[in-house]
Parts: structure tokens; C-alpha cells; sequence
């Protein structure tokens, strides 16, 4: 399907710092001295290794250019290449990760302003998360009320694994900041590298750390409902970015069937886990491991039973699917109008205060 008549709002753009040279002029003199004495650089995570073939699209790459670094590159290919109205920024790099608490806010800071100056600057299209040391609730709290200001940062980024459960209560504080100006969660698939992305061990294959992501974002939900967050901050929406989402309806049925009978340990969850993740939750097309048969496809979206929880997104530049098939078959034009641009629009209330 061609999109790019139908103005699309693209919730997963990927912009790759080149280099720590780069975020230098964005910090101050002791972090820019440290990082050259001690020749810090490449804090990619190791999700996305640049040259494997996932990590960006053949008729996207470009020579000497890391994928994803070049904004022209990203306005030709993403915004212009889909006739995206608005495309949201989500900068996977090491600050969240790093375990210096002070030298991860230092690149987290560094990576914002640097969005903010060489991207949100010059295309008035796009749109940022603020990423955050996630390591330190406080110093994470203290960037959110520095950016948040800026309306053209709408959504505050984490990475799918971290060193402890999202819905511990260590993270409150950053869910009360995000509440308090508007902001949804993030959850973007990466890891800190703290733990194994299984429940196995470390395995040796990029393909396995891609698959066993879907545990990854099921675990984080069931945090999220069963520590309480869900209920201490009602206005707060995550969204799961590259999570897929063919694995909703037997997680839904299977988390309705646990609370059912165990309710009685978490007696503070008092909606059932599916309503609560349907009008709570959010997920992202891409990777759309989706079924190719278009009947399948409209017996899944039965199951999920909600026309509210998908939102587009291209992921670029990663290698999710050829030309403009940016959605799996199967979707109905009420649906794929969903998809682009309402959803989008209700998850992120910033993004109508342009169109308003």
C-alpha cells in the first residue's frame, strides 16, 4: 500500500549518533576531557549492530554513512518516502546503559540537545523522546523537567531491559514526571546488558536476542500490573516499540486466567489485566510479525479485540519490509486511518497541538 497520500504519523524513526565526536560540543568541558582521555566511543547497543543486514535496509544504505546518522537521508527516505506528517525520534544509544550514573546523564544530555539542535532544528516534521539516565531516578527526573518545556519532545524513551523490573518503585518517580507534563513511556527493545535477554542464559545469535524479545516486553507489562503502576498513575500510556504484537491475545488470556485465580496477592488491580493494557498500552506495527493471509490477520485483530492499540511506525532504518509495504495485509481503510494518524494523535497529545 502507498501511504503517501494518506499522511501517516510515524511513531519509530531511529537517528544513529555517529560518534562520541559528535555529542562532545554538547557537554560540558570535564565530560568532553573524560571521554577523550580515556577514549570512550561506539556506545551502540549491541542489539543493532551497524553493518549486519537488520540494522538497516540495502536501498537505504548509503556509503561512508552510518545507518540512520544522516538527517537528509532520513528526510528523503522515511518522511519524504512515506509522506509522513510527523515522524517521532527515538535515539537507541549507551547512556541508559552506561553504569556511571553521572557519566550516563552526561550522554543522555548530550544525545538530547544534539536532537534537538542538528534534527528537530532544521525539520519541523519531526518529533523526539527524551532519553533518560534511567540508572538514577533523580538525575532521570531532572532531564525530563528540562526538556519537557520543548513541546516537540513527546514521549520519554526506556529500554526494554534494564537492571530491574519497570514496575518497581524505584521507577515512580520518573512515571510521575512523565504524567505530570503529558508524556508517554516508551519502551523501546534494548537492553543495559545486565541480565540474559532469556531465562536461559546469554545465547550467541543476534537471531535469538531478537526473538526472545516478545518475553521481554510480556515480563514488563506483568511488572507494571502487578507492582500497582497501572493505578498509581492513571493518566500515564507506555508504548512498546518493536515488540510485535501476535503474541497479545494468548498473553491477554493468559494474564486474565493468573489474575483471576490470584488476585487475591495484588488486591490493589481491581480491572481485569485486559482492559487495563487495552486502554492503557500502546504497540507499534513494526516488526509486524504478522500472518500474511488477510482472514488470519482479521481473526487476530478479533482476538485483541481493541482497533486502538496499533500505531505506525516504518522503524527506520532497520530492515522490516520492502517498498511501501510499511503494513501487513489485512488491515480495513477504517483501520489503516486508525493506524496512521488517530491512534498516533490520541497517544501523543503534543502532536494536536500543531494541527490545532
Amino acid at each position: 500500500m502507498d501511504l503517501r497520500g494518506l499522511a501517516p504519523i510515524d511513531c519509530d524513526l531511529h537517528p544513529a549518533v555517529p560518534g562520541m565526536a559528535t555529542l562532545l560540543p554538547y557537554m560540558e568541558q570535564h565530560w568532553q576531557d573524560t571521554f577523550i582521555a580515556r577514549g570512550i566511543d561506539g556506545l551502540d547497543l549491541a542489539l543493532y549492530p551497524p553493518n549486519a543486514p537488520i540494522s538497516c535496509r540495502p536501498d537505504w544504505r548509503r556509503d561512508g554513512e552510518k545507518p540512520g546518522s544522516s538527517l537528509i537521508a532520513m528526510q528523503e527516505q522515511a518522511l519524504d518516502g512515506f509522506g509522513a506528517r510527523f515522524g517521532i525520534l527515538n535515539c537507541i544509544y549507551g547512556g541508559p546503559a552506561l553504569y556511571s550514573e553521572d557519566m550516563g546523564a552526561a550522554v543522555c544530555r548530550a544525545t538530547n540537545d544534539w536532537i534537538r539542535a542538528e534534527w528537530l532544528g532544521p525539520e519541523p516534521r519531526l518529533r523526539a523522546s527524551i532519553v533518560v539516565p534511567v540508572q538514577n531516578p533523580e538525575l532521570a527526573v531532572a532531564e525530563i523537567e528540562r526538556l519537557a518545556p520543548d513541546r516537540r519532545f513527546v514521549q520519554v524513551l526506556l529500554l526494554a531491559s534494564g537492571e530491574l523490573p519497570l514496575g518497581r518503585r524505584q521507577h515512580w518517580p520518573i512515571y510521575a514526571a512523565a504524567e505530570k507534563h503529558g508524556l508517554p513511556i516508551g519502551i523501546h527493545a534494548g537492553s543495559s546488558n545486565r541480565h540474559a535477554p532469556s531465562g536461559i542464559g546469554w545465547p550467541p545469535y543476534l537471531i535469538q536476542d531478537h526473538a526472545t524479545y516478545a518475553q521481554t516486553f510480556q515480563t514488563q507489562l506483568l511488572s507494571l500490573l502487578a507492582e500497582g503502576v497501572f493505578g498509581k498513575f492513571p493518566k500515564l500510556c507506555f508504548v512498546l516499540m518493536e515488540s510485535g504484537f501476535t503474541w497479545l491475545p494468548p498473553f491477554l488470556w493468559r494474564a486474565v486466567k493468573m489474575w483471576r485465580g490470584m488476585r487475591r496477592e495484588i488486591p490493589w488491580v481491581e480491572q481485569s489485566p485486559d482492559q487495563i493494557f487495552r486502554e492503557r498500552v500502546r504497540i507499534t506495527v513494526q516488526p509486524a510479525d504478522a500472518p500474511a493471509d488477510p482472514a488470519q490477520m482479521a481473526e487476530l485483530l478479533k482476538m485483541i479485540g481493541s482497533d486502538e492499540m496499533l500505531l505506525f511506525s516504518t522503524d527506520y532504518p532497520h530492515w522490516r519490509f520492502e517498498g511501501q509495504d510499511a503494513l501487513p495485509p489485512g488491515f480495513d481503510d477504517a483501520l489503516v486511518q486508525k493506524i496512521l494518524v488517530d491512534n498516533p494523535l490520541a497517544t501523543y497529545p503534543r502532536l494536536k497541538e500543531t494541527l490545532s
